[in-house]
């Protein structure tokens, strides 16, 4: 099981370090990243991987937070998206009324990645910017 995620992870970690690369980052801290339910992806697993993925990469220390996203789907009848779990039945949980309308839990995605960048404009003399890149905003996006 570990081998899907190691893959899974060793794709995140080379996004990660073409974006930090642009970014003349030097250290990564800190990634998120989205995981839906029913993704594929063993949030076990994932952890299990990590230092295998990152090792020997800037990423190596780098602490990894998943954001476990649940399956929802959406019910025309309830006007609602409603949690199912992986038994379900193409039937709203809730009211019964047909449905297929996956809304959440598929996702498997960089959600945002926190770093170090080398001073560059003559800052206080710590040396390092913290810097981040965030999936889901336009300060630095991850395709």
């Amino acid at each position: 099981m570990v081998m899907h995620e190691l893959g899974l992870l060793t794709a995140v970690v080379e996004a990660i370090l073409q974006a930090a690369d642009t970014a003349s980052a030097s250290k990564v801290n800190e990634v998120s990243l989205k995981v839906g339910t029913l993704s594929g992806a063993v949030p076990e697993a994932l952890y299990g991987a990590w230092p295998i993925a990152t090792d020997r990469t800037i990423c190596e220390d780098a602490q990894l937070r998943l954001n476990v996203i649940p399956a929802t789907v959406y019910c025309s009848k309830c006007r609602q998206n409603v949690t199912i779990d992986e038994f379900f039945a193409l039937l709203c949980p809730v009211c019964a009324t047909p449905t297929g309308q996956l809304a959440t839990g598929r996702e498997f995605e960089i959600e945002w990645v926190e770093w170090d960048c080398p001073d560059t404009v003559g800052a206080p003399a710590a040396g390092t910017d913290t810097g981040s890149m965030l999936a889901t905003t336009n300060t630095s996006k991850l395709d």
